[in-house]
């Protein structure tokens, strides 16, 4: 009893129990100074380009004695017939597995691995491409293996037929997952789905391809001014260009690839949906088309995205999960490619009967984008993130060479990266304001729902008129050996 009659006379004596006000304590963080961000400047590969136009970039790092190397190859599965959508996959994964005239794929397997070194291939929507590592004293050796593949492969048709399977097996669990359909669906609804940027491999499509495909495509792309390589790693740059000479200067020149034409003209505005009786919750996305990264207003925009959807401070995060509870997860992008548009989209995994309330959350949330220029302290803190998150993307030679090839094979110029800084250092308010107007029309956007709609508290035909999307496969995998 003592005690607690000093503890209250204590308490007393310090004004908490007569109501005398306390200056609370300064956060000791915020007397942490935080100088600005230094100028910009990354570290500049060599570039040099071959008289038959093939262009090299090396970056010499001396901190582990590891080489590795990437080829850039133009050419993609937006280039490959539309009855044979898929080639391209299925000829990255058979140039590396089937190997070379003179060491097949398995024994380059053994050696590799003896060495702990690798040599891969694969194919992508833009391009193809080749890449290798190992130790530097191994260099030379896995160097000429990759040479050797990529001068003079040889496809197999055992392998083309174990690439096939694989990729029928993954055709036939396509609709197993609800965020695998979201994700498909939606770009089929941006692009359209005949566009080269949303096709979808079938089994048909995937039976159509033979060796012959492959050895048409290689003798296409796999010139020199079709190329772009880099090499990174523990070597002295002179010496490295000199080899790299001997092995590529005298490729002759072949026709340059270009990308296709492809008109971009957004989803056609409605509510879409798919029927999921499976699963207690909804996959929603918001669904319009972004932009490309050489557009002027792209620092504009990613200032905006910031604000709107960046992360846990973002108004999406805050309003629809953290203030309204309506989302396990919400997310948003105003997408930007290299060289044609991105998607923009914005979604909540949520509860079934929560899905409409969420959609309306998050057109609301488009809307008070457009209508609520960002504070002061908004802005600020967008700006901040996005300057932070970009000099740790390339903190490092290695991740600032991987761009600066990406950047070089989009065409983009030398200083873009340095630019960046200045870019998002200039945007204002206004600057945020503007884009949101400019380039979001909720008029032009569709709202696509993937869940079990007996479930839903509110129909979907709430959010506008439905139309329920077909995501049944077509035909069966066809059997018996590949053809050459």
């Amino acid at each position: 009893m003592k005690y607690l009659q000093r503890l209250c006379l204590g308490m007393m004596m310090s004004g908490s129990l007569l109501g005398v006000a306390q200056t609370p304590a300064a956060e000791p963080w915020t007397k942490i100074p935080i100088p600005p961000l230094h100028a910009f400047k990354p570290t500049e590969p060599k570039r040099i380009e071959l008289s038959n136009g093939m262009v090299i970039f090396l970056q010499e790092d001396h901190e582990l004695p590891f080489i590795s190397g990437t080829i850039l190859i133009r050419g993609g599965g937006r280039d490959e017939p539309a009855n044979k959508v898929g080639l391209v996959s299925l000829y990255g994964q058979t140039w590396r597995t089937s190997g070379t005239a003179t060491v097949d794929g398995d024994l380059l397997d053994d050696r590799l691995e003896a060495k702990a070194a690798n040599i891969e291939t694969s194919g992508g929507t833009a391009l193809t491409t080749m890449s290798w590592s190992s130790l530097k004293g191994d260099f030379d050796s896995v160097f000429a293996s990759a040479v050797d593949l990529l001068l003079h492969p040889v496809f197999k048709a055992d392998k083309l037929n174990l690439a096939k399977m694989q990729m029928q097996a993954g055709i036939s669990r396509r609709n197993d997952d609800a965020s695998g359909i979201a994700s498909r669906e939606a770009s089929l609804l941006v692009y359209g789905a005949k566009s080269p940027y949303a096709r979808e491999a079938q089994y048909a499509t995937i039976d159509a391809v033979t060796l012959t495909d492959f050895k048409a495509w290689h003798d296409t792309t796999v010139v020199p001014n079709n190329m772009i390589l880099a090499v990174s790693g523990d070597f002295d740059s002179a010496a490295m260009e000199t080899k790299l000479r001997q092995a590529f200067a005298a490729l002759a020149k072949g026709k340059t690839f270009a990308k296709p034409k492809t008109d971009f003209t957004g989803p056609k505005p409605g509510v879409y949906t798919v029927d999921k009786t499976d699963v207690n919750q909804s996959n929603v996305i918001i669904l319009g088309l972004g932009t490309e990264r050489s557009n002027p207003d792209y620092y504009a925009l990613s200032v905006m995205n910031e604000i709107f959807a960046g992360g846990f401070g973002s108004r999406l995060f805050q309003n629809v999960r953290t203030k309204l509870g309506l989302a396990y997860s919400v997310s948003g992008s105003y997408g930007a490619s290299y060289d044609h548009p991105g998607v923009f989209e914005v979604s909540a995994s949520t509860k079934s009967e929560s899905t409409v309330a969420a959609a309306e959350a998050m057109l609301d949330e488009i809307g008070r984008l457009k209508t609520i220029p960002p504070t002061a302290d908004e802005l600020h803190k967008a700006k901040d993130d996005q300057l932070n998150s970009f000099i740790f993307r390339y903190d490092s030679p290695d991740k600032t060479l991987n761009e600066q090839v990406a950047l070089a094979f989009f065409g983009y110029p030398k200083d873009f990266l340095e630019k960046y800084k200045t870019g998002i250092e200039a945007v204002t308010a206004s600057d945020v304001s503007r884009v949101a107007n400019k380039y979001i029309d909720a008029s032009k956007l569709a709202i696509l729902v993937v869940g079990n709609q007996a479930e839903m508290k509110t129909p979907v035909s709430t959010l506008g008129k439905v139309t329920t999307l077909d995501i049944a496969i077509p035909g069966t995998p066809a059997g018996g050996p590949t053809q050459p």
